[in-house]
């Protein structure tokens, strides 16, 4: 019987082929949560362009002036986006937040 598969067919099924996913793809965090000698490499281009902005100002940062650095528009559908960028760096330990809504590089 090894070789018997009683009459059916294969079902022509395609097991799928493993997909290297991106930060951000499948649940990945664009911003990891930082730990000790962890580098900005781990961050995609966009957060690392902001990282390098905030690590050449003379002190804390408004989201307007990173996203005049970024070469965007100073309007809020504009300064916006930057500013929830600007918070989830804070929130996972990259920057600093002050009380009056500026950011600094840590």
């Amino acid at each position: 019987m090894g070789g018997d598969d009683g009459g059916r067919q294969p079902s022509g099924i395609i097991e799928p082929e493993p997909v290297v996913a991106g930060p951000g793809a499948g649940g990945m965090r664009l911003v990891p949560d930082r730990v000790e000698g962890m580098g900005v490499e781990v961050l995609t281009p966009e957060y690392r362009r902001i990282m390098e902005i905030m690590a050449g100002s003379d002190g804390p940062v408004m989201a307007k002036d990173v996203a005049v650095a970024l070469g965007r528009e100073t309007t809020p559908a504009k300064v916006e986006p930057v500013r929830g960028q600007l918070r989830k760096l804070a929130d996972r330990g990259w920057i600093s937040r002050t009380g009056a809504g500026r950011y600094l590089a840590c």
